[in-house]
């Protein structure tokens, strides 16, 4: 019997969105094999700008999450003391859940610049990927431009019928820095939150 996959769904989360949760309740949806999606918010550490503290994106995923018995939020990028390689992160959740399949969900801007990551033969030798299609890109042209991704192309689902979405993070904290509506971008949850802990203003 073919094993049940748990999805990881990395990212900054800073702050969620609804079209992040759309996604992963799309692809539940679509795929019957999928037990749950795992959202990774990054460690702060990571080389991004304006990352809020973890705990802060830990707690907004959470106040989701926990209404939605398909999702759930790990702290283990969060815990780990320094930023983790994908691959790394991949291994340990397949440590900590041993009667799953670990997939990883990676948008097609990602796709593009897969063979320059760490240990990237080992990750598409280790772990199968869904790939969301961004902006105008088609996963098949994607992969026929590169030797690597030809080589290794049944590591990837292209995601069918997923909702795109050019709705960005930026967008939102620049819209709640200038004292502008938020609602209907990102949960009522995550709204109250940011409202509660004044963030991002």
């Amino acid at each position: 019997m073919k094993k049940k996959q748990i999805l990881v769904f990395g990212g900054c989360f800073n702050p969620p969105l609804n079209s992040h949760f759309l996604l992963a309740e799309q692809l539940i949806n679509e795929y019957s094999q999928i037990e749950k999606i795992i959202f990774m918010p990054v460690n702060s550490q990571y080389q991004k700008s304006n990352l809020i503290a973890n705990e802060h994106r830990y707690q907004m995923l959470k106040l989701v999450c926990d209404k939605n018995e398909k999702f759930e939020v790990s702290k283990l990028e969060l815990e780990a003391g320094r930023p983790l390689y994908t691959i790394e992160t991949l291994r340990r959740m397949r440590e900590q859940y041993a009667k799953y399949e670990i997939a990883f969900i990676m948008g097609s801007d990602n796709l593009k610049e897969l063979e320059t990551w760490n240990s990237a033969n080992e990750l598409v030798e280790e772990f199968k990927i869904y790939v969301l299609e961004r902006d105008k890109d088609e996963v098949e042209k994607i992969i026929q431009k590169s030797k690597f991704l030809k080589e290794n192309k049944t590591a990837f689902i292209k995601a069918e019928n997923n909702i795109t979405s050019n709705l960005s993070s930026t967008f939102v904290r620049e819209r709640l820095q200038k004292g502008k509506s938020i609602r209907y971008l990102t949960p009522d949850e995550v709204i109250n939150y940011m409202l509660e802990n004044k963030l991002y203003q």
